[in-house]
C-alpha cells in the first residue's frame, strides 16, 4: 500500500531534507522513524527538497508501506521515533499512481522578515533579519510584476539542477505585521534558492537601493550576477505542494503560521 504523509519541521536543526552521507537530515530522521515501524527500512520521496536551515508546514511524502499497519502507527507510532523539530501531522492511504513531487501541479513558499533594529531573540533561526526601515510600498510594487510565466534565471542558484528556468509564478505578495513583513510566493515550481533571492531583491528595493521596476529588469537580463545576494534561510518555510481534489489530501493548514499573524 502507498502512504502519503504530511510533515512539519524546524530547520534549523537538520542539514536540510535530502538524506546525506552522516545523516542529520530531515529524511534520515523520518526514515529512521518508518523503518522503526515498519521492522524494515523504508525509503521515501518527498513533494520539494529544502536546504538546511529551511522549515515547512506541510512537506509531503510518500512511500510504499512494506507491512501493514493503522494509520495511527504511521503518525502516533512515528512521532514517538522522531526527534524534536519534525513531526508526522496526516497520514494517508494514496493510489500507487500517486507521486509526491511529480502529481504536484504547485507550491507554496513564505518568508518571514523580522524588519527592526534589533537582532531576533525569541525568534532565532525561525526568522530573517533586516535592521533598516523598509518601504513596503515599493516592495508591493516590485511584488505585482512577478506573477506569470518567465525565466527566472536572475534568482536561480548557480548548482541549480532545474531542467528549465521557466517557471509560472502564480502569486507573489507582501504584507507587514508589527514588526514582520510576510512574503507569500505560489508557482507552479521553484528553482534553487530562487525564493530567497527574491527577498533579497526586494528587501534592495525596500531600501532604496534599486527602483521597484528593477524586478522586471532582472527578469529580462536573465543573469543571477546582476540581482541581489541570496538571502538567509531561516525565515524560509515550504507551505506545502498543491495537488488535484481527486487524491483526497489533508488541505495544507498554516494553522501555527497564520494563528501568530492574526
Amino acid at each position: 500500500m502507498r502512504v502519503a504523509l504530511g510533515i512539519e519541521y524546524c530547520g534549523t536543526a537538520f542539514r536540510g531534507w535530502q538524506s546525506q552521507a552522516g545523516g542529520g537530515t530531515v529524511q534520515d530522521a523520518l526514515e529512521t522513524a518508518l523503518t522503526a515501524i515498519a521492522g524494515q527500512p523504508v525509503g521515501t520521496l518527498c513533494a520539494g527538497r529544502t536546504d538546511a536551515g529551511v522549515h515547512a508546514t506541510q512537506q509531503v511524502v510518500h512511500f510504499d508501506a512494506p507491512v501493514e499497519r493503522p494509520l495511527s502507527a504511521w503518525v502516533r507510532g512515528v512521532n514517538s521515533h522522531l526527534p524534536d523539530g519534525v513531526a508526522v501531522r496526516w497520514a494517508q492511504p494514496v493510489g500507487d499512481d500517486f507521486h509526491a513531487r511529480f502529481s504536484a501541479h504547485g507550491r507554496r513558499y513564505r518568508y518571514l522578515l523580522l524588519n527592526r533594529p534589533q537582532r531576533p531573540g525569541l525568534w532565532h533561526g525561525r526568522v530573517g533579519w533586516f535592521h533598516l526601515p523598509l518601504d513596503l510600498a515599493a516592495m508591493q510594487d516590485a511584488c505585482a510584476q512577478l506573477p506569470g510565466e518567465h525565466d527566472f534565471s536572475a534568482f536561480r542558484a548557480a548548482g541549480c539542477q532545474a531542467r528549465s528556468p521557466v517557471k509560472l509564478m502564480t502569486h507573489a505578495s507582501v504584507r507587514q505585521c508589527g514588526a514582520l513583513l510576510v512574503f507569500d510566493f505560489a508557482a507552479s515550481a521553484f528553482l534553487h534558492h530562487m525564493v530567497r533571492n527574491l527577498v533579497g531583491t526586494l528587501v534592495y528595493i525596500g531600501k532604496g537601493a534599486q527602483a521597484p521596476d528593477w524586478i522586471e529588469e532582472l527578469l529580462q537580463m536573465k543573469d543571477r550576477t546582476l540581482a541581489a545576494p541570496t538571502f538567509a534561510p531561516d525565515g524560509l518555510y515550504f507551505r506545502g505542494p498543491v495537488y488535484e481534489p481527486h487524491w483526497g489530501l489533508p488541505e495544507p493548514s498554516d494553522d501555527v503560521l497564520d494563528g501568530l499573524l492574526t
